[in-house]
């Protein structure tokens, strides 16, 4: 226990020097009340407490990470560790302790829930694209296989796929991404000229309720927000509702997006055809390629299920699943016409 609250204290700690402001403040407050749960151990062990260890295996690596990386990553993987912890159940742990440690739970996913936001229009044009060039690609490379192609026309086809698909998917994406920006962007208030309008309004109308209810107030708070709007010494901050988020930050940049997202899609459609493209054909190479795209499809489930907080290998088994059923399907109806234009 010692040595693990030691290992949870240098994770965050580790964590805070790759940040600054509030961040920086919160990790350094959850790094000081680890080493207060440290301090318990030392004072139970006493004389007792000989050479401590380095700690549990995760919170080594957890550490090794946050120095390295500092990334949402090991907030999440954080968040999973202290999910864990065995206070609530254990009689020499105080129930205040157990308590801190269910308020550690909420503050680092919140912490990662802003990590989460920062980088989520990107990740997810990445591990869409990810995942639609592993499955695409394979369906398809699997597909003209079945129909009896030959292994150049695969792999001619393989590549066209890949080139096509990561053009698709990347304008698909700019587009998307454009899109939903310029929504986000009509929808938000109009603050020009706010403390000259303020300034003019009939006081005994306050018309300017009907902007908080318009904004999904109910009729009270939306009196009682105009009324202190209209005696702030600063209402311009006031009218644009200073707790409204545009969403800008979570849905991304355009260009990033649609970067990523071709980024990714070609690296998952080369997967399928690398066997083609160092010689292999006919059932080795379908083995060959649909062992490396199911390995590759775990591996982006378990990191979105590490982003997510949930369980790794549950989210790898699906995507996994999800990608075989597609390419099993595909397979079968290009044997199928192979057999019909036979």
């Amino acid at each position: 226990m010692l040595a693990d609250e030691r290992a949870e204290a240098q994770v965050y700690r580790e964590l805070a020097a790759r940040r600054d402001g509030e961040e920086r403040e919160i990790l350094l407050g959850l790094a000081e009340a680890e080493e207060r749960h440290a301090a318990h151990w030392e004072t139970l062990l006493g004389d007792r407490i000989g050479r401590v260890g380095r700690g549990a295996t995760r919170m080594r690596l957890l550490a090794l990470l946050a120095r390295r990386f500092g990334s949402v990553f090991v907030l999440a993987l954080a968040q999973r560790a202290e999910t864990r912890s065995p206070y609530g159940t254990d009689g020499d742990a105080t129930p205040a302790m157990a308590a801190d440690e269910r308020v550690h739970e909420e503050v680092v996913r919140g912490l990662a829930a802003r990590g989460r936001a920062r980088v989520s229009g990107t990740f997810r044009a990445a591990v869409f694209g990810a995942n639609d060039g592993l499955v695409s690609n394979l369906a398809l490379v699997l597909g003209v296989t079945g129909a009896g192609a030959s292994a150049s026309t695969v792999l001619l086809t393989g590549l066209t796929g890949l080139l096509a698909g990561a053009l698709s998917m990347g304008a698909g994406e700019y587009v998307s991404v454009r899109s939903q920006r310029e929504l986000l962007a009509a929808s938000a208030p109009d603050t020009r000229d706010a403390d000259a309008v303020l300034r003019r309004l009939d006081v005994d109308a306050n018309e300017l309720a009907l902007v908080f209810r318009a904004r999904g107030m109910e009729a009270g708070e939306a009196e009682r927000r105009a009324v202190a709007a209209l005696r702030s010494v600063d209402p311009a901050r006031s009218v644009a509702g200073g707790d409204t988020d545009d969403g800008h930050g979570v849905v991304g940049t355009g260009l990033g997006a649609a970067a990523s997202s071709f980024v990714f899609f070609a690296s998952g459609a080369a997967i399928p055809v690398l066997p083609f493209v160092v010689g292999l054909t006919g059932v080795a190479a379908i083995v060959a390629a649909s062992v490396l795209v199911g390995l590759a499809l775990m591996l982006t489930g378990a990191t979105v299920g590490v982003l997510s907080g949930g369980p790794p290998l549950r989210r790898a088994l699906r995507q996994l699943a999800i990608g075989a059923g597609a390419a099993a399907v595909t397979y079968g109806l290009g044997a199928l016409f192979g057999v019909a234009v036979g």
